[in-house]
């Protein structure tokens, strides 16, 4: 009879060891839009723009040097994804830069090769991967911290307590769910119903008229979901401006609020891995030196301003920050 081989998570439960281990979670579109305009234009002997995946791949590599040994990377394959079924304004690719969008599937190429988990998103986005893959990892009692690194704004609602956080590795800081209370004013639980409320520019949907920052997370820290908030103003005993507007504006777009929602909320069923040693960096593939040499042989040039192109339009994802 052929033995199942055990797992090293698995023996570490069975023989009482510890469990510490730190799963981290990397926004690899956020990743590549932040490099692709931060650094020079590097192109490689076919021509192709590869300066973003260089400097991608060193990043993570560095987390690896560092001591990470768990690591997964999630990309937006195909920047649109089931939502933009639901809203006609939500986030597309038109606008991105194609020396920038061609380089996601080198980026996927390359972070494979180097033995690095990548899950490449086409009917959902990268955020859901996410948010999947931290409550996946963090239901599992070997792992002691789950860390999601991107300063997207929507994935603050897969922080729990100080288990899952996350972390803007530009600025390194590290948000925890206090953190989250004191940065929104609302629990991670009600980070999809403030967004349903204010909007993300960044996706491209508008939130509701007259519901800001201030008025949404005075009502929601009291409420928590839309569904609470009752529709006679008299009844909030919250301190907000306009409260009959804002009571008026809620109920006549009411369908529209639960959508926004709908759009804001990641997903968590996805299954990505069975268990968290499936994350565990296993080293470089056979094919990895030829990549790795090609991107080093890039020849580095001064990138020439698009002439009708802007990172800041409503299609570009670089990601609502913190």
């Amino acid at each position: 009879m052929r033995q199942r081989k055990v797992p090293f998570y698995e023996m570490r439960k069975l023989v009482g060891w510890s469990c510490t281990l730190d799963i981290y979670l990397v926004d690899g579109t956020y990743e590549l839009f932040r490099h692709y305009y931060a650094l020079p234009s590097a192109r490689d002997s076919d021509g192709r723009e590869v300066a973003a995946v260089r400097g991608v791949l060193a990043s993570v590599l560095s987390m690896i040097k560092a001591g990470t040994t768990h690591i997964g990377v999630a990309t937006d394959h195909v920047i649109e994804s089931f939502r933009n079924g639901l809203w006609p304004g939500y986030k597309t690719s038109e606008g991105i830069e194609p020396d920038l969008l061609a380089q996601f599937p080198l980026l996927e190429q390359v972070l494979s090769a180097a033995g690095i988990v990548v899950w490449p998103m086409v009917e959902f986005e990268a955020d859901d991967a996410l948010a999947a893959a931290a409550v996946a990892a963090a239901n599992d009692t070997c792992v002691d911290r789950v860390i999601v690194c991107t300063p997207d704004k929507d994935l603050a609602q897969c922080v729990c307590g100080s288990r899952i956080v996350q972390l803007n590795r530009r600025t390194r800081v590290t948000f925890d769910e206090a953190a989250i209370v004191q940065k929104f004013g609302v629990s991670p639980a009600s980070i999809p119903d403030y967004l349903a409320l204010v909007g993300d520019s960044a996706d491209g949907y508008p939130g509701l008229p007259g519901w800001g920052a201030k008025s949404s997370a005075a009502v929601l820290a009291k409420f928590l979901h839309l569904e609470s908030i009752p529709k006679d103003c008299r009844e909030w005993r919250v301190n907000v401006t306009n409260a009959g507007a804002l009571a008026v504006t809620l109920c006549r777009e009411w369908d529209r609020a639960i959508l926004f929602r709908r759009l804001a909320t990641l997903r968590t069923d996805l299954r990505l891995f069975e268990d968290v040693d499936q994350l565990k960096r296993m080293g470089p593939t056979p094919s990895f030196d030829e990549l790795a040499f090609r991107l080093d042989a890039a020849r580095t040039e001064i990138r020439r301003p698009a002439a009708s192109r802007s990172k800041k339009g409503r299609t570009v994802r670089s990601g609502a920050q913190l």
